[in-house]
This record gives C-alpha cells, sequence and structure tokens, in this order.
C-alpha cells in the first residue's frame, strides 16, 4: 500500500464569474454537498470555501487521482446537483479552467486559513484581483 499526501489547493469560478452563489447560506449547501459528495467518491476534501463567483478547495490526493479527474467530478457533479435542486433562476454553470498549486506541508494551516476566510478576504479584493495576483505568483502568465 502506498503512503501519499499530495495537496492541491483548486481554485474556480463561476461561468463568466457571474455571482450565482450570492448568498451565504446557499455557498454553505454548496460547500457542504462538495465536501460530502467527494467523500463517496473517494476524495478527500480538506476544506472548502469560497464566495460569490468562485471556490476554494484544499485536496488529498489519492494515489490513482488526477488532478483533471478529480475537478472534473467534483465540478461536473456540484454543477449538476445545483441545477437539478434549482437553486439558482438561471442554469448553473462552473467556468472550465482552474488553478491547482500544490501545497506542501508546512503551509497547509496558512492555505486553510486562507480558504476559510474568503468572505473577510473579498471585502477587501475582488475576485479578478486574486485572480491576478494567483497568475502574477505562480507564474502562470508564462506558460
Amino acid at each position: 500500500m502506498p503512503y501519499i499526501k499530495t495537496y492541491i489547493h483548486f481554485v474556480w469560478s463561476t461561468k463568466n464569474r457571474i455571482p450565482f452563489l450570492d448568498n451565504k447560506e446557499l455557498r454553505q449547501k454548496v460547500w457542504h454537498h462538495i465536501k460530502e459528495n467527494a467523500k463517496d467518491k473517494g476524495i478527500f476534501v480538506d476544506f472548502v470555501n469560497g464566495y460569490k463567483d468562485h471556490c476554494h478547495c484544499l485536496v488529498s490526493l489519492g494515489a490513482d487521482q488526477t488532478i483533471q479527474k478529480t475537478m472534473q467530478l467534483i465540478k461536473g457533479e456540484s454543477s449538476f446537483w445545483i441545477n437539478k435542486n434549482k437553486f439558482c433562476l438561471d442554469k448553473f454553470e462552473w467556468q472550465d479552467e482552474y488553478f491547482a498549486v500544490s501545497v506542501s506541508e508546512s503551509m497547509l494551516d496558512k492555505v486553510r486559513n486562507y480558504i476559510k476566510n474568503q468572505e473577510e478576504h473579498h471585502s477587501k479584493q475582488s475576485f479578478q484581483e486574486e485572480y491576478d495576483e494567483f497568475m502574477d505568483k505562480y507564474d502562470f502568465r508564462n506558460k
């Protein structure tokens, strides 16, 4: 049996950054569902949170899990669930693109706190500013 600890910080937005998740109660339902559904699929979601137009998810990947498949399962199923339950007036969709960056053991608490404090964080910084910061910090613009 392999012993693996590979943490990935995922960030993705709603389609066209539409603020579909515009109330806290809905967001809590969605984050809870993502965590529970992932657990049912053998995906360990350490922490999940977000804001009106995006989601942050800290995941520990298993030996046979890929970044692409994990995102496909989480995003695809959660958007299906949101639409099935008619939580939004319009058809809910997640954006195709996403960020995925590795997180070292020593940074886990810092990343958890960052994800946990999304409401407060976005009272000071827009998702576009956060997006640009991620692009620069992780040098995604030069890929």
